[in-house]
C-alpha cells in the first residue's frame, strides 16, 4: 500500500486528474449546445492548464491563468454573451463581399505568417535562468521586456473600449427596437 503512496505515484496521479481535467473541460466548451456552457468548459480547461503549470513548477503562471483567462476573459466573454441580441431576433443578412474579404484577408494573413516561419533562422535560447520568483519576473518586466509589457497593458485598454462600444450599442439598438 505504500508503493502507491509514494511521490512518483502521487505525482503522476495528479498528471492525470489535471489532465482528465483540462480535456474534460476541452470537451464541454466545444461540445455543450448552450454557450454559457461553452464558456464555463472553457474555464475548467483553463483551471487545468493552470494546474499543469504548478505541475511544471511554474506557480505563478498558473496563478496568472487563473487571473487573466478564467477570471477576467471567460467574465468578459460571458458579459459579451449577456449583452447580444436574443437568438430569437431577425439577423439581417450576411454580406457575401464582406464574408469573401474576410477569407482573402485570412488566407493573406496565413501565407504571410508561413513565409515568416519558413525564412526566419532559429537560434537555440540562451541559458534560462533558474530564479523565476515574482521579484525576478518583475524585475524583467520593468527592464528587458517593458515594451511587451506596455504593449499588453494597451491591448487591455483597446479591448475595455471595445467592450464598453459594443455594451453601449447593444443598449441604444435595444431601446430603437422597443420604441420602433
Amino acid at each position: 500500500m505504500s508503493a502507491w503512496l509514494s511521490p512518483q505515484h502521487l505525482a503522476a496521479a495528479a498528471f492525470v486528474l489535471v489532465m482528465a481535467l483540462t480535456i474534460l473541460g476541452a470537451l464541454i466548451a466545444v461540445a455543450a449546445r448552450k454557450i454559457f456552457h461553452n464558456v464555463l468548459g472553457l474555464a475548467l480547461a483553463l483551471f487545468g492548464v493552470s494546474g499543469l503549470f504548478v505541475y511544471l513548477n511554474s506557480p505563478f503562471v498558473a496563478l496568472m491563468e487563473i487571473l487573466i483567462y478564467v477570471g477576467a476573459i471567460c467574465i468578459a466573454i460571458c458579459f459579451a454573451v449577456m449583452l447580444s441580441e436574443p437568438q430569437y431576433l431577425p439577423r439581417p443578412p450576411r454580406n457575401p463581399l464582406k464574408i469573401q474579404a474576410a477569407l482573402v484577408g485570412a488566407l493573406a494573413v496565413f501565407i504571410f505568417l508561413g513565409m515568416l516561419l519558413k525564412k526566419t533562422t532559429w537560434v537555440p535560447a540562451p541559458e534560462r535562468s533558474s530564479d523565476w520568483s515574482v521579484t525576478t519576473l518583475g524585475h524583467y518586466l520593468l527592464t528587458n521586456y517593458s515594451l511587451i509589457f506596455e504593449l499588453i497593458s494597451l491591448l487591455l485598454l483597446v479591448a475595455m473600449l471595445g467592450a464598453m462600444v459594443t455594451a453601449r450599442g447593444g443598449r441604444s439598438r435595444g431601446r430603437r427596437a422597443l420604441k420602433g
